[in-house]
């Protein structure tokens, strides 16, 4: 019956095949292993991980011929019977050590070619973006119809005409928050066909909660009693973009 192979014998070939260093008898071996025994083929992934680092993108640099020798002669062995566990540690090794000088060789040049040190810049953390809402505001003759656009995070709402608006020097249009079950507060009045309104947080938090959008038709310079007066000629809800 065939010895179990020794553990560290094992760990070597698992580290040559991934280094692709084997060869005849020794391969097939391996290539048998690694398809039947489990802890082999883990230990053949593990070596690969190690090794794909080295591997990638990085020109191999032969080291001088001497250091082979050195090895050579440091690991000669001493009974003809460790021949070949020994040759398979000389190669482990000439694949190691390849590996080894060609990342000292890829930090060399990471070295060489570092720019001067610069101050690290912080990046901002990052902020969760809440989609956008949007309404077209109306009424049932549809005679104005107002796009308006609504950025959470901005805290910013556009209002915007659709199509021709007939000029009305005697009057203003007056912008409304209509809150369920609440009195209207006024935004301000639109002096042109596009306006951007910066709301403070208590209004920004009524349109995220469902409230109205309202136009109204006021005197020029707006309402004079703080609430609606005018007829109603827009309205609309916000919803998801």
């Amino acid at each position: 019956m065939t010895d179990e192979p020794d553990p560290t014998d094992r760990n070597t070939m698992a580290g040559e095949f991934a280094l692709g260093l084997l060869s005849g008898d020794d391969l097939r071996e391996a290539r048998e292993l690694a398809a039947n025994d489990p802890a082999f083929a883990k230990e053949v992934a593990r070596w690969r991980g190690r090794s794909a680092a080295l591997l990638d993108d990085i020109e191999p640099i032969a080291p001088p011929e001497g250091v082979w020798n050195r090895v050579k002669a440091a690991i000669e062995p001493a009974k003809t019977s460790n021949v070949i566990q020994l040759r398979r540690r000389v190669g482990f090794w000439r694949g190691a050590t390849a590996g080894m000088t060609a990342l000292a060789a890829s930090l060399a040049l990471v070295l060489v070619m570092r720019p001067e040190p610069t101050v690290p810049v912080v990046p901002a953390p990052a902020i969760a973006s809440t989609p956008p809402m949007i309404a077209m505001l109306s009424d049932d003759q549809k005679q104005m119809k107002v796009m308006a656009s609504w950025n959470p995070d901005a805290r910013q709402l556009v209002l915007a005409v659709a199509g021709e608006a007939t000029p009305d020097p005697a009057h203003a249009h007056e912008v409304w928050i209509i809150p369920a079950g609440g009195k209207p507060r006024s935004l301000g009045t639109m002096g042109k066909p596009m306006v951007h309104m910066q709301l403070a947080d208590a209004l920004a938090t009524l349109l995220q909660q469902g409230a109205t959008i309202a136009i109204s038709a006021e005197p020029t310079g707006g309402s004079p009693t703080g609430a609606p007066t005018g007829p109603m000629i827009a309205s609309g809800t916000l919803s998801r973009a």
